[in-house]
């Protein structure tokens, strides 16, 4: 009787890393369903764990981006940059926490270095925008033009950006492709009224020519 209860515990003790592992939260998958504040607290308990693990840094800073807490983001981004200077993923990440605060050269630096290093990459489309975006803050419409006719490249079907590369290009003195923006914006979603009012906007602007 004392073999067998033995040998029933040392199976036991086998298993439990296997039980473990197969219980262990996914922080990657809570951020995919969108459990923003869940992948934030198992990520935080994995760093803790070990603070070179690199997938754990992205994952928390995806997810503390969402929760708009890009100050913590970056503090985040930056530690995981110590431990790979180079990852694309923690480059593009700095880029929109500052992009998120306001800080216009330091985010067009970092994408820009994305743009270099992963020019294929998962976010390039999201770079772009962002990127398109900080040259309309800046005034430098014919910029912001070439970064967002790039983006919609990438992500035809996105009507915001439509909206945006056509205020671009009105902006730019463009007016005819700023029209056919505009339209394009509003045939994917016809209640854009920022689209509708451009259009309407451009369209007297070019009849008074």
């Amino acid at each position: 009787m004392k073999i067998r209860r033995s040998w029933f515990l040392l199976c036991l003790l086998a298993a439990a890393p296997v039980v473990y592992a197969q219980v262990r939260p996914d922080a990657l998958q809570e951020y995919r369903s969108g459990n923003f504040q869940r992948a934030v607290a198992i990520c935080t308990d994995e760093i803790r764990e070990n603070p070179n693990n690199l997938d754990s840094h992205v994952v928390m800073c995806w997810s503390l981006i969402r929760l708009g807490r890009y100050e913590e983001a970056e503090r985040y981004g930056r530690a995981g940059r110590i431990i790979s200077r180079y990852d694309p993923r923690i480059i593009e990440i700095l880029g929109e926490a500052n992009y998120f605060q306001g800080r216009n050269s330091e985010a067009l630096q970092l994408f820009q270095e994305y743009i270099n290093l992963s020019p294929e990459g998962g976010r390039i489309d999201t770079v772009y925008y962002y990127m398109g975006e900080i040259y309309i803050r800046l005034g430098r419409f014919r910029h912001a033009d070439i970064s967002l006719s790039t983006a919609v490249h990438y992500l035809p079907g996105q009507a915001d950006w439509w909206t945006r590369l056509a205020y671009a290009r009105e902006n730019a003195g463009e007016l005819d492709s700023a029209v056919a923006a505009y339209e394009r914006a509003l045939s994917l979603n016809s209640q854009l009224s920022d689209a509708r009012r451009g259009l309407e906007r451009t369209r007297r602007a070019l009849a008074s020519r």
